[in-house]
């Protein structure tokens, strides 16, 4: 079977289960008839920019990226999961939005802000456990707390 099928049937498992390793998605794979070696399912993972994410039971996951996917509620879905169990606190200050996480998750936590591309987050800047989001104005900033805290 072509590389183009499997990388559509990669994207319909990943979309409809929770995958949480190469070695699961190659045995749904071979349930769809496609025989695939690890070292294939690993170059197919970084060429359809798969993400690991977790649910708010901490189980990670393969995700579609948002960029590859095109889709804006990967993105959104991907920071839902997230801020489950790694956000403590969501607090602003004007057009600033401060966001307090578990020591050493602020990184992933902003990478998935990034990747959602709100349009009213100018940019984030993460530290070990506090990431700052500069937001366009102050009335997006509330718009974006209020979200934020409803994760």
């Amino acid at each position: 079977m072509k590389r183009s099928e499997r990388l559509k049937a990669i994207r319909e498992i990943i979309a409809g289960s929770k995958i949480s390793s190469q070695e699961n998605l190659a045995v749904e794979l071979d349930k769809r008839g496609f025989n695939v070696t690890q070292a294939t399912v690993s170059r197919d993972i970084q060429f359809l920019n798969l993400v690991k994410v977790r649910d708010a039971q901490q189980n990670e996951y393969y995700s579609l990226s948002s960029k590859y996917h095109g889709d804006p509620q990967v993105g959104l879905q991907k920071v839902k999961a997230k801020f489950a169990g790694n956000v403590i606190s969501v607090e602003r200050a004007n057009n600033i939005v401060v966001i307090k996480t578990n020591p050493g998750e602020a990184q992933g936590v902003a990478a998935a802000l990034d990747g959602a591309n709100f349009a009213e987050i100018l940019g984030t800047v993460a530290g070990d456990d506090t990431i700052i989001c500069v937001i366009e104005n102050e009335e997006n900033a509330g718009k974006i707390l209020d979200l934020f805290r409803n994760y």
